[in-house]
C-alpha cells in the first residue's frame, strides 16, 4: 500500500471493519493519524476500555458493561414482551426508533443451510428459559425478510405455539415515504399479504 508497515497494517485492520472498504480505511486512518493526540490515542483508549468491559447479556445477547444487561434489569420494561432479532444491531436500532418496551432476544444470526447454521446455533435457550418461568404473553419475531429469516420464523413459531404464548411477526411492506412503483415484487407481495383494515 503506502510503503509503511505499521501505517498498512492499520489500514489493512480498518479495512477489515463492516462497512470500511480500502479507501474508507485509508482515509479513516489518515484522519487517526493527523490526530494523534485528539482521535487515535483517546480511541485506541476506549477500545481497549470496550474490549475488557462489555460483555454478552446473559439473559438476552445485548452487549453492555453489566450482566444482566440494563434493558433486562430496567424495571419499566414490560417483561411478558419479548422482541426477538437476530443482531445485536437490530436490537440497538430498536431502542433508537424508541417503539418497544418489552425486552429481547438476540439470536445471533438466523438458520442457513449454506452458512452451515443449524439451531444449536442460535441463542434460543434464554427465552424458552424465560417463557417456562412465567408472565410472558407475546414473542414479537423481529427478523429480517429474508429467507434466512422466515425459515426461522416459522421454526420459532413452530416451537412457540405449544407454549400457550402470542407470537407476532413485525410487518414487512411499505416502508414511510415508499413509492410502489420503486419497490420490489417481493415486498409489494409482503405488503399486500400483511394489509389490515382500518
Amino acid at each position: 500500500m503506502m510503503g509503511h508497515g505499521d501505517i498498512d497494517q492499520l489500514i489493512t485492520m480498518l479495512a477489515r471493519l463492516p462497512g470500511l472498504g480500502p479507501r474508507s480505511a485509508r482515509r479513516a486512518a489518515l484522519a487517526l493519524l493527523r490526530q494523534p493526540e485528539s482521535r487515535m490515542l483517546p480511541l485506541a483508549h476506549l477500545m481497549e476500555r470496550a474490549a475488557t468491559r462489555v460483555k454478552t447479556c446473559s439473559l438476552c445477547g445485548n452487549l453492555d458493561t453489566v450482566d444482566p444487561c440494563h434493558i433486562c434489569t430496567d424495571a419499566g420494561r414490560d417483561r411478558g414482551l419479548i422482541c426477538v432479532v437476530e443482531t445485536v444491531g437490530d436490537l440497538w436500532a430498536l431502542e433508537r426508533a424508541g417503539v418497544h418496551r418489552g425486552v429481547y432476544q438476540v439470536l445471533g444470526g438466523t438458520l442457513s443451510a449454506l452458512a452451515g447454521l443449524g439451531p444449536d446455533d442460535l441463542n434460543v435457550r434464554p427465552l424458552f428459559e424465560r417463557i417456562e418461568e412465567g408472565g410472558v404473553r407475546e414473542v414479537i419475531l423481529a427478523l429480517s425478510a429474508t429467507v434466512e429469516g422466515a425459515t426461522t420464523a416459522h421454526w420459532l413459531q413452530e416451537r412457540l405455539l405449544p407454549t400457550g404464548v402470542t407470537v407476532t411477526r413485525v410487518g414487512h411492506g411499505v416502508p414511510m415515504g415508499g413509492a410502489l412503483d420503486v419497490l420490489d415484487d417481493g415486498t409489494l407481495a409482503a405488503a399486500l399479504t400483511a394489509r389490515r383494515s382500518l
